[in-house]
């Protein structure tokens, strides 16, 4: 047999009954004679709920000590999985990151995994032990609990799995796979047998909540072998994949993304250099930019328009305010009322039309747009947050209503 890596979402391990489920799922492939790393979030709304127990007592809590925090969510969830499956009379044993010796750069809230130990795990696996970590999390060089962000037990996973060269590594969620959209939205949306790292990792970059983007990376990086699957059925998930077979259309699927916000800065100097002093300011200050628009020069000068988190939206507000002088602009506008909406497709921009298409759709629906973005495997506009959802049904019935 191999070794398989499985992680579980929040969802999937909720409540008591939900645990239970999860580990006859694990003692299913444990019994199979495979070796067993599992990788759990915390059980359904608990990192939002410690987030508001935070924001009672500090609004402004340090980093640091949220994800001191946030990091005591996962525990629950390894622990109490544990106990269900020594109470099936298997052999499991739950562990922490620093435990484990997942090693991250000095990044709170949003760290990057820089090593993993393998020695504890491995002489774990080597009893025939079914291992159980927590997602999500990491140590530093300071000895410092850090998390991954939103979604980064799926890296954490990931990472598992390269590390050890797993035979497969699987994320169960609470849907049974990747769809052309998100069907709580798109109706018809189809799910995909199989996709390309290269387009589920930017559906997952543009909005798609199915995996955490950096997860992907990895996955893509160092050639895991990874499947979707729901841990509610038993029924078939996705794979993704370096290469997959050619279908009729070139389009991956279309995402949403609305947790962020456009800001522009009105009447900067038309001349060499001022893009340059403007975003290697966000650089420096570690804001994370998507969409750049920026005007025609006029009568000495122009605009320039931009994207970021929500999460930052406050703090850059406040730096483009307190270079105001530097960068020479005179006024900054926020507009947090946008939405996102990608098409995704590898090799798609060489296809004649597709962008002609998407406009149409959008046109025909009466939906204006704000911004354009493409690469060689994406068109992203920006449309109204009121505009969203209908906006991304009519692009998907545009690229799949006439598909078989």
């Amino acid at each position: 047999m191999g070794l398989i890596v499985q992680k579980f979402g929040g969802t999937s391990v909720a409540d008591a009954g939900r645990i239970r489920h999860v580990a006859g799922i694990i003692a299913e492939t444990y019994k199979a004679g495979n070796d067993v790393i599992v990788v759990l979030s915390a059980q359904g709304d608990t990192t939002d709920d410690l987030i508001e127990k935070a924001e009672e007592i500090n609004p402004q809590a340090s980093k640091r000590e949220l994800d001191m925090l946030l990091s005591t969510g996962e525990q629950i969830s390894v622990a109490l999985c544990a106990m269900a499956l020594q109470s099936m009379g298997l052999p499991a044993v739950s562990l922490t990151a620093w435990q484990v010796g997942i090693q991250t750069n000095q990044t709170y809230s949003d760290a990057r995994i820089r090593k993993i130990a393998k020695e504890r795990i491995r002489a774990e696996l080597d009893k025939r032990k079914i291992v159980i970590v927590t997602g999500f999390q990491g140590v530093n060089a300071y000895g410092d609990v850090t998390t991954l962000g939103r979604g980064g037990s799926d890296t954490s996973a990931v990472a598992l799995a390269a590390a050890f060269h797993a035979d497969l590594c699987q994320i169960y969620t609470d849907v049974d796979g990747v769809y052309t959209a998100d069907p709580r939205i798109v109706p018809n949306a189809r799910k995909l047998p199989e996709i390309t790292y290269a387009d589920m990792l930017e559906l997952a970059s543009q909005g798609a909540q199915v995996l955490h983007n950096r997860s992907v990376e990895l996955a893509k990086k160092y050639h895991v072998n990874m499947e979707v699957v729901s841990s509610m059925e038993r029924v078939p998930g996705t794979k993704v994949k370096e290469v997959v077979k050619v279908e009729k259309t070139n389009i991956g699927g279309v995402a949403k993304e609305t947790n962020f916000a456009r800001l522009s800065l009105v009447g900067l100097e038309d001349c060499p250099g001022v893009a340059f002093k403007v975003f290697s300011l966000l650089s420096r200050n570690h804001v994370n930019v998507d969409i750049i628009l920026q005007s025609v020069g006029r009568s000495g000068s122009k605009d320039i328009s931009f994207t970021c988190p929500m999460s930052s939206l406050e703090d850059t507000h406040r730096l483009l305010e307190e270079n105001r002088d530097a960068l020479g602009y005179d006024t900054v506008e926020v507009d947090d009322n946008v939405a996102k909406i990608s098409l995704v497709g590898a090799g798609m921009m060489t296809h004649v039309g597709v962008a002609s298409d998407m406009f149409e759709a959008l046109y025909d629906a009466g939906i204006n747009i704000q911004m354009i973005a493409t690469s060689e495997i994406r068109i992203s506009v920006l449309v109204s947050k009121d505009d969203a959802n209908r906006a991304i049904k009519v692009v998907h019935d545009k690229f799949f209503d006439d598909e078989e």
